[in-house]
């Protein structure tokens, strides 16, 4: 009876593990266009890569589903005094090689974020220093007041000090000169999946973390990341349930995936600007048949440009209703969105002609427009329409398109004459796009971090280095409201659109949409 009774319960176990399993234990196979960049936390500050390594390394602070700041690795934070920021850490939390996190991680994490090759220094913009207090509290000091801190501090990942040290990482790799290290391979973080395997452009795969101090919503136990470039590739491996996820379906897909039961279509506004900028800063235009001397100097040929390329055109014909023509450099969601400036500039090439005649150039010159392939929704396509634009008021535009990996480098290295950026904001605030983008470049520091083609107005510089301290949110969004004016009359960039994003998944997946375009794994279902 015993025996029976033992038997029938060691079923009985079997089989509800069995039910459970397929609803606890889930593989989510994902991909976009390009691949991830490197896994090193402050190796390269581009959008995708910080979103997958979201589920590696944490930070002090994050944000949750409604895009609100909540406590990470940090329980808590007050102020000292007007440069002075304490956080309490979080007792208990562990590596993934099981060592204790603690204040010398986050000192070091911050030495290392603010180093001469990381380029995450305007997520540190205004800090001085974070100095330990005890072995869970420290103090983050600043130049002055900083505003901006806390949402700042959402994408400063933390690293194991003593880990970085053994594998000879305690600086970021050199990503625009192509450095390879243990840390842009390798990682060991907090986060709650743990990375088992990277093989750069063909699949990167991470496992559950059970050790994680957080609570997983979601049952996702191992993601595997797979690039697929090819548009048409990408939604066959959807369509035939190879892959449960796509980042970047093209958007002449969508209406054919919103019809089939099997596919559900999940979009909504991205806070990313797509714009294009110029080298405004060289004598001599590289990449170009002008010699002796820079067209994008002079103004009407900004503007020329600017009146020859029809951003509506872009979003119906390119785009398929999948953006949203902006004249301004950040997006709606943000604080200081000036939203009485945004007036999209409608084309008028008779006029572009014009300028460009009084500018010198009445024949129109040659120049190239490097642009990525594999990043934002449309990209390569949005610079081949581009191109024909252009050449409607004589200019003839060659289109050097290739990978994120390629791509970013070069243009970082500000080897470019004409190129094509987005720029998301994960801080919320006008001051990240302002400061990286619109502030004369100084190298080695956040002022002018992103700002290639070196667009440079003391006015604005100005303005921004009030913005940095300001703390009155009235008086922010007016500071931000008259950079913006006086860039657009400066034509310092030509803004194109805000991207529209829709994620195309299997039917039993259910994700959480934010406007960061961010998947984050652990709120994931898979039924």
């Amino acid at each position: 009876m015993i025996t029976t009774r033992a038997a029938r319960a060691a079923l009985a176990a079997t089989c509800l593990a069995l039910a459970v399993l397929p609803l606890h234990a889930k593989t989510l196979r994902w991909s976009s266009a390009g691949d991830i960049t490197t896994i090193d936390p402050h190796g390269n500050n581009e959008g995708f890569t910080n979103a997958y390594l979201e589920n590696i390394y944490e930070t002090l602070v994050t944000r949750g589903k409604d895009l609100k700041i909540e406590p990470c690795l940090a329980v808590s934070w007050s102020n000292v005094n007007t440069t002075t920021t304490r956080f309490k850490l979080r007792d208990g939390v562990k590596f993934h090689d099981g060592s204790p996190f603690n204040a010398d991680d986050v000192v070091f994490s911050f030495q290392r974020a603010l180093s001469d090759t990381s380029n995450f220094k305007p997520y540190l913009a205004g800090v001085k220093e974070a100095k330990k207090v005890d072995d869970l509290t420290v103090d983050v000091i600043t130049e002055g007041p900083a505003p901006v801190l806390i949402p700042q501090l959402t994408e400063v990942r933390m690293m194991s000090k003593v880990w970085a040290t053994k594998h000879g990482v305690t600086k970021p790799q050199d990503y625009k000169n192509k450095e390879e290290t243990y840390a842009s391979r390798n990682a060991n973080g907090t986060g709650p999946f743990i990375l088992k395997s990277r093989e750069a452009d063909v699949k990167t795969v991470a496992v559950l973390n059970s050790n994680w101090w957080g609570k997983r919503e979601g049952n996702v136990t191992e993601i595997v990341y797979q690039p697929i470039k090819a548009d048409a590739t990408r939604l066959a491996a959807l369509l035939s349930g190879e892959i449960d996820f796509v980042l970047d379906p093209s958007p002449q897909d969508i209406p054919r995936l919103k019809q089939d039961p099997k596919i559900k279509i999940v979009e909504g506004n991205e806070n990313r600007t797509i714009f294009y900028g110029f080298d405004q800063y060289r004598d001599e235009l590289q990449y170009s048949n002008v010699k002796g001397k820079n067209p994008f100097k002079d103004k009407r040929v900004r503007e020329a440009f600017q009146l020859a390329i029809d951003t509506q055109a872009i979003k119906t014909q390119v785009l398929r209703g999948l953006s949203i023509p902006t004249a301004v450099m950040f997006a709606s969601q943000v604080d200081g969105y000036p939203k009485d400036l945004d007036k999209p500039v409608k084309p008028d090439r008779e006029k572009a002609k014009k300028l460009l005649a009084d500018a010198g150039y009445p024949k129109g010159f040659e120049v190239t427009l490097d642009c990525p392939n594999n990043r934002y929704i449309g990209d390569e396509k949005i610079c081949v329409a581009t191109a024909a634009m252009l050449a409607q008021i004589g200019v003839t535009v060659k289109v050097n398109a290739m990978p994120r990996a390629a791509y970013f480098p070069k243009i970082q290295n500000l080897d470019t004459s004409f190129y094509m950026l987005g720029w998301g904001v994960p801080t919320f605030d006008s001051q990240y796009a302002v400061q990286s983008l619109l502030r004369t470049r100084i190298e080695k520091t956040p002022d002018g971090d992103y700002n290639l083609g070196r667009y440079s107005n003391p006015k604005v510089d100005e303005l921004i280095d009030r913005l940095k301290t300001e703390v009155d949110a009235k008086k922010r969004a007016a500071i931000a409201r008259e950079v913006t004016d006086i860039h657009m009359k400066d034509v310092g960039h030509i803004p194109l659109h805000f991207q529209v994003i829709p994620w195309a998944m299997r039917s039993n997946v259910s994700v959480v949409h934010r406007a960061d375009n961010r998947l984050t794994v652990k709120w994931v279902k898979i039924q």
